[in-house]
């Protein structure tokens, strides 16, 4: 497979067929979405700026908007299902346990943006709509992705409220303090075996999306499980979503164990970018925030490979951080335990020096800590 890169030149950018902005928001499907709101506030240091629920009108649904930096979060719940739609998120809780019901993408023209996916293949959820306010537009859109996951499509160009019409300016839970992270770096998708070259196909299609990485075979496995992953993006890398779907191995991979607790394909992790993943995990930890561990072993030799990182390998070995280079640069990461009781979604914190990659010489030790937990909740 050919790598591409992140240096796109200007013209290929003019002539994109589905031109992106960014990640508009990362929109979760919750059981209790003031506490979740709590809980981002706090052990994320997220922001509250925006609300809608009964007391400004809507009747069926709360949802609570949370900022860091470019990075948003709308956590939703169902108060009393009287719609299609608040049934299904009644629906999509109960089925799948709090999860992400939508990767909405911002885009510059909402309208162009579903008549190209749709006419190349996607499923359309909604046509495109305007919703307005004393704040001005807002041009919405939904086509359908891997499980009961859509994309909402945003034209926010001509609107300046704090997220959408229908929701108001919210004061902060707590007061934030020192910013954790700036932006969503990508979101990873799981899906059924067999099944990640299709939604290869329909990124490729649909939205033009180019292949970025390709990690197969010993690239991904453990002596016990195994997966394949696949990683698509727009031209100009601001969207990212690496696809996995399990490999045949001796036992349960981390993707079966996704499968079967969130009963189907489903967003697994988000990974959010930082500029200081010392501070972050140290904010992190004393906030509540579990990570998964990592053997001493692991950074007996990491200064070998990995070379010189900003980070010292004993700063590295005492927050059980990782960290990888390739050819553009190297990274650091770590990632968090599931974030609700079922062993389905969780987050990783990545700081970027260069590299574009996703942490292909952590995957054994990582995959090999995911198995620790596996084991211990009797799914491996």
């Amino acid at each position: 497979m050919t790598q591409t890169t992140d240096h796109t030149p200007h013209t290929a950018r003019q002539a994109d067929p589905f031109p992106v902005k960014g990640m508009d928001a990362v929109v979760f499907a919750v059981g209790n979405a003031k506490q979740a709101a709590h809980y981002y506030s706090t052990a994320f240091g997220m922001k509250l700026v925006a609300y809608s629920g009964p007391e400004n009108g809507s009747r069926e649904t709360a949802s609570y908007v949370l900022e860091s930096g470019s990075a948003r979060f709308v956590l939703t719940t169902v108060i009393k299902a009287t719609t299609e739609h608040g049934r299904f998120l009644a629906d999509h809780v109960a089925e799948h346990g709090d999860g992400v019901v939508d990767l909405a993408i911002e885009v510059p023209d909402a309208r162009a943006a579903y008549a190209y996916a749709v006419e190349h293949g996607a499923t359309g959820l909604q046509e495109p709509y305007e919703l307005k306010d004393e704040h001005g537009t807002v041009v919405l859109a939904a086509v359908a992705t891997y499980g009961k996951t859509r994309h909402t499509l945003v034209e926010r160009s001509a609107y300046s409220g704090p997220y959408l019409p229908g929701f108001v300016a919210a004061d902060p839970i707590v007061e934030p303090g020192t910013r954790r992270f700036q932006a969503i770096d990508h979101c990873v998708g799981n899906v059924e075996l067999g099944k990640m070259n299709e939604w290869v196909a329909f990124y490729n299609n649909v939205m033009g999306f180019t292949n970025m990485k390709e990690f197969v075979g010993d690239d991904i496995a453990t002596e016990y499980s195994a997966l394949m992953s696949k990683v698509v993006a727009d031209g100009t890398r601001k969207v990212k979503f690496p696809l996995n779907e399990p490999a045949i191995a001796k036992k349960k991979s981390q993707i079966d164990e996704y499968l079967e607790f969130y009963n189907g394909p489903g967003v697994q992790h988000i990974a959010l970018a930082t500029n200081d993943i010392v501070a972050t995990v140290r904010a992190m930890r004393e906030a509540g925030v579990r990570f998964l561990d990592t053997p001493d072993s692991y950074y007996d030799t990491l200064g070998e490979w990995v070379g010189e990182t900003r980070v010292p390998i004993e700063t590295l070995r005492e927050l059980k951080i990782l960290a990888d280079r390739d050819e553009d640069g190297y990274l650091l990461q770590i990632f968090t335990k599931p974030v609700q009781d079922r062993p389905t979604v969780f987050f990783e914190m990545i700081e970027r020096h260069g590299s574009m990659g996703f942490g292909k010489g952590n995957f054994k030790a990582l995959f090999e800590a995911i198995e620790r937990e596996q084991e211990k909740r009797g799914n491996l």
